[in-house]
């Protein structure tokens, strides 16, 4: 699918082809693909990184354009058992064209840094903001996911909670490595600079975004230790759980088998104390039920 847009009156807004400034691919079929080779002779083993999921970020200088290769948050379902992992999109940057390859949809033009562009300069360096706050927002769904994990845990014996907890901090790994190999492209960026045409304003976005890229790398750096840290103290609390619990069972039948054994001796087919009066089935009941208070009031003292 292709999707055309231009720069109009300092925002991006839809167009057809032939007044388009960017070009978005999103999971572009063969005959895309070729048109892409063959129109703007892009380089194939750079686009068919650019819908890698396992490709390294990296920028390339073509002689006619620049290709950039980013590592984006994919796209989260609540299906996927809280599995957040990332995909590559490939940024094409022509002299008058801006070409973005990915392999599904998802929101670059949005936020206030679109909302004053002038030049596809602009655009390329809001894309890459863009898919920074991505990151952060994931971040946020993250640490919610976990601090309500966490609560469940305290109180369960089952390792489902645990399972999710492993499959948040592989994706934290996930995001480490994508948001450190994003840092080592924009670190380039700001090297090239100059070369690359950026004005003064463009290069001042370029710093805050390394700042950003930073705080989101050191953010996600802290929830991943947070998890990996206390992972053994939650398999601790599960298991600690399950303890209480087979001892609350085992206090209960012994609790249960005190009065059942005084019953159950009075129950026998021989001739025992008591048989002779009529009130002796309230006795031996009053016993039992003796036995369970002087069970209880044991329990509490020997605080079990």
């Amino acid at each position: 699918m292709i999707k055309y847009y231009k720069i109009e009156s300092g925002k991006i807004a839809g167009c057809d082809l032939n007044t388009a400034d960017i070009l978005m691919y999103i999971s572009p079929d063969e005959a895309e693909r070729k048109g892409l080779l063959d129109n703007y002779r892009l380089d194939e083993h750079t686009l068919n990184s650019a819908l890698d999921p396992d490709e390294l970020a990296r920028i390339e200088y073509e002689p006619d354009h620049r290709a950039v290769i980013f590592k984006s948050p994919k796209n989260y379902s609540g299906g996927e058992t809280f599995l957040f992992t990332v995909s590559s999109y490939g940024i094409f940057w022509f002299r008058d064209k801006l070409i973005v390859v990915m392999q599904e949809e998802m929101p670059l033009f949005e936020g206030k840094i679109f909302s004053r562009i002038a030049a596809l300069e602009d655009v390329f360096l809001g894309i890459i903001y863009r898919t920074i706050f991505h990151y952060l927002n994931h971040l946020k769904v993250i640490n919610m996911i976990s601090d309500s994990l966490e609560q469940k845990i305290n109180t369960s014996m089952k390792n489902k909670y645990l399972i999710n907890l492993f499959t948040l901090e592989k994706s934290l790994v996930y995001y480490l490595n994508a948001i450190n190999s994003n840092g080592f492209v924009i670190e380039r960026l700001k090297q090239h600079a100059h070369k690359l045409a950026f004005s003064e304003a463009n290069i001042e976005l370029l710093d805050d975004i390394t700042i950003e890229n930073n705080q989101c790398y050191r953010q996600a750096e802290i929830y991943s230790n947070i998890l990996a840290g206390l992972m053994d103290a939650r398999v601790s609390i599960v298991s600690n759980n399950l303890n209480i619990l087979m001892k609350t069972l085992n206090i209960i039948t012994i609790a249960i088998m005190v009065p059942t054994f005084i019953v159950s001796a009075f129950s026998m087919n021989v001739k025992i104390p008591l048989s002779q009066y009529p009130w002796a089935f309230w006795a031996i009941l009053g016993m039992a039920m003796l036995s369970v208070l002087v069970f209880s009031m044991l329990w509490r003292w020997k605080r079990w």
